[in-house]
């Protein structure tokens, strides 16, 4: 086999001008390209490798307790209202609340803060 290829490298007659002026052309575009993509992933690599060094604490755990103690704080609720159902994201409370007279209400509260950030009441047609 060996035979094989060293006859095929023998019977191959060199490119004229223009084929090679293309081929080196070619060439040359590949190594470019390359050379962009190498560069893009260098930089893809080099921001996930910044973004994991220099991560910051969220509001969330920077108002968190020391392991074993409790946060205590009041929530105010409008008077005769009853918890319908909760929901806790990101140091937001979100209360569904029946309230007596005007139906019912949706009320945010930012827990770090310990205030009320919104109230949406529910309104039936």
């Amino acid at each position: 086999m060996a035979g094989r290829n060293t006859d095929l490298e023998q019977d191959e007659k060199p490119l004229d001008p223009a084929a090679e002026r293309v081929r080196q052309k070619l060439v040359r575009f590949m190594a470019i390209n390359l050379g962009i993509l190498f560069f893009a992933v260098m930089v893809v690599i080099a921001a996930v490798v910044y973004r994991n060094w220099t991560t910051t604490e969220t509001p969330a755990e920077a108002s968190a307790p020391p392991i074993g103690e409790t946060t205590k704080a009041p929530l105010v609720i409008p008077a005769g209202a009853r918890v319908i159902s909760q929901s806790l994201s990101a140091g937001r409370l979100s209360l569904h609340v029946a309230l007596d007279p005007q139906g019912e209400a949706i009320l945010i509260y930012d827990l770090p803060a310990g205030r009320l950030i919104g109230q949406y009441d529910i309104v039936r047609p």
